[in-house]
């Protein structure tokens, strides 16, 4: 896969998103030579694996200029950069606890010429601020995400969908979200027809606040 295929998939795209779009693939194939944070198999379907994949949450939910968007284990900058290159007006704060991950993020969002990207090197329980919508790529389980990022998320909402998680999944997650009625599973074969997304999912769950 090519970057053309995410320009068939996001057409509205300006010229500069598109010159980022392809940028990427030289910049993480250079970088992964010297810090190896993506699988061979993977650099070589980066358009599919990791910057199409990510931009499924773009499908299942548009970001208002403005607002703060927290990536959870960002690992080499995915859903992060693909969102922040499709919302420039959106402000995006990138964390992992893994340093040489943050490292390539950093030179990635700098070769890139992003502006609207922060990265921070720690665990997510202490990044202090809070934020419209956490996104992330199933780094654990929901309970244990949950866990995690309990206190990250505005009570308030600018958005016409309460403000929440949207978590990149995959397979049956019946088992995994039976505690949570609010779940909504969006299936991303819905979206994009690449046999890599028939059991790839988005799972937004909105987050319930006292009082």
């Amino acid at each position: 896969m090519t970057a053309e295929t995410i320009f068939k998939y996001f057409p509205n795209l300006t010229v500069e998103q598109q010159k980022h779009i392809n940028s990427l693939e030289e910049l993480y194939k250079d970088w992964n030579q010297k810090i190896n944070v993506v699988s061979r198999k993977d650099i070589d379907e980066l358009y599919l694996r990791h910057v199409l994949h990510s931009l499924g949450i773009a499908k299942v939910q548009t970001f208002k200029d403005g607002s703060e968007i927290l990536d959870v284990g960002t690992g080499g900058g995915f859903p992060g950069i693909p969102l922040a290159i499709l919302f420039p007006e959106v402000n995006f704060t990138l964390v992992d606890s893994i340093g040489k991950k943050i490292k390539v993020v950093n030179e990635v969002v700098e070769g890139l010429g992003l502006t609207n990207v922060q990265t921070v090197n720690s665990r997510v329980e202490e990044v202090p601020n809070q934020f419209d919508f956490i996104v992330s790529r199933a780094v654990a389980a929901m309970p244990t995400f949950v866990h995690w990022v309990k206190g990250k998320i505005k009570k308030e909402s600018q958005h016409e969908r309460r403000n929440g998680i949207l978590y990149l999944k995959g397979g049956d997650l019946q088992e995994e979200l039976e505690s949570y009625r609010t779940a909504e599973i969006f299936d991303l074969t819905d979206y994009f027809k690449e046999d890599f997304f028939d059991t790839k999912k988005v799972v937004y769950l909105p987050m319930k606040f006292k009082g």
